[in-house]
């Protein structure tokens, strides 16, 4: 079956880069974002792997990730856009019934937060090396640490990783609500919650720190985007970004959906609307 499935992925791939009336809606929204850039893909590839079947008479459910291989021209560069997408057909006998992508938010209920004021606290001094930063992301962005739990909805746990292994420095333990940490199988809720390392990268005065900008083009390599899908107030996702597009705009790499240089915007993904609302966080350190 997992053959039916990379063949049907491969043929979808190539129908959508060359007929526009497919409505393969996912690269049909990618080449949309590439068309506002200058930029077209002119190679993909999709490889799937089962994680798990569920059989029932005559139907069978198939849990399975898809692998996107995208190369992308935009001016003069090229370059290769990766993700790793969780997916979910329905078959009856042989016969593919259905085939949806299984979407994961960070909607994890939290307390109320009691984010410290950071007086009276010492200052830590760090120096935040960027080139570390992309290298963890670039090294682990398909894989996970075993040195870290890996939890379903992923995204901003990947990203404390990252900026640890830049150097930036935790504080806070125990106290889950303060601070920004992991320890002894235990961390804050802004270390793995999207929503809680928005608010603490905008207050934080000690330790990590962050300053908002509000152009995207102001980011350097290991910085941080925290997103808003539905424009609620509600942050539900977060990246990293590891390189810049030949417009001097951010690629960014994320867990959950597992991506790579992928386009900041994320107007691509089936989690965008159009209420979504960005934070643009730069790292700042003691250098």
């Amino acid at each position: 079956m997992i053959q039916q499935l990379e063949a049907l992925l491969q043929r979808r791939v190539n129908q959508c880069i060359n007929d526009k009336e497919t409505g393969c809606s996912k690269i049909e929204r990618k080449k949309a974002v590439l068309s506002k850039r200058d930029g077209e893909i002119i190679k993909a590839r999709a490889t799937g792997k089962i994680l798990k079947e569920e059989k029932t008479d005559n139907h069978t459910q198939v849990y399975y990730q898809v692998h996107f291989l995208y190369v992308i021209r935009q001016g003069k560069n090229v370059f290769v856009e990766e993700e790793l997408e969780d997916r979910k057909a329905q078959f009856y006998k042989e016969t593919l019934m259905a085939d949806e992508e299984e979407v994961f938010i960070d909607r994890t209920e939290l307390p109320n937060l009691t984010m410290d004021s950071n007086s009276g606290l010492e200052r830590i001094a760090y120096t935040y090396d960027r080139r570390k930063a992309v290298q963890y992301a670039e090294r682990w962005w398909n894989d996970y640490n075993p040195q870290f739990r890996k939890f379903q909805v992923d995204c901003t746990n990947y990203i404390s990783q990252c900026l640890y292994a830049g150097g930036a420095p935790m504080r806070g333990f125990p106290n889950r609500s303060n601070g920004w940490w992991y320890q002894n199988n235990n961390w804050s809720f802004s270390w793995s919650v999207a929503h809680s390392l928005r608010w603490y990268l905008g207050q934080s005065k000690t330790g990590l720190r962050a300053k908002e900008v509000q152009d995207p083009r102001e980011l350097r390599l290991g910085d941080v985007i925290c997103y808003d899908f539905q424009g609620d107030g509600r942050f539900d996702h977060t990246t990293i970004v590891t390189a810049k597009d030949y417009n001097g705009m951010p690629l960014v790499n994320a867990h959950t959906t597992n991506s790579r240089m992928r386009y900041w915007s994320y107007e691509d993904s089936s989690a965008y609307t159009d209420n979504i609302n960005y934070k643009f966080f730069t790292i700042i350190d003691d250098n």
